[in-house]
């Protein structure tokens, strides 16, 4: 049914949610880090201290973006030392949380 423990492979799943117009910064700030791989999730809507940011509204276009990486603990802390400082100006947060990836036999 599963694969057996050692077919995974412990790693950091880190997921960012920014304002979709920060998103340039935010990929300058993943190179810094030499972070290439991620998954970018365009004009995601949602509610914050920041107010709303409605995907369906066509009038006021304000959209967020949404990162998701998996990555080995040390390019996490690499990626989270760049990260961290600038977050707030991204209007955004930034979720890390362990995972297991399936080892590629």
């Amino acid at each position: 049914m599963f694969s057996t423990p050692e077919s995974f492979v412990s790693m950091k799943r880190i997921e960012i949610v920014i304002h979709e117009e920060r998103l340039d910064d935010l990929i300058q700030l993943f190179h810094e880090a030499e972070v290439y791989g991620y998954t970018l999730i365009k004009k995601a809507g949602g509610f914050d201290s920041t107010g709303e940011r409605d995907q369906d509204d066509f009038i006021l276009e304000q959209y967020n973006a949404v990162l998701v990486l998996v990555c080995d603990k040390n390019q996490a802390d690499k990626l989270l030392a760049v990260l961290q400082p600038k977050i707030k100006d991204f209007g955004g947060m930034c979720l890390i949380s362990d995972c297991q990836r399936i080892s590629v036999l």
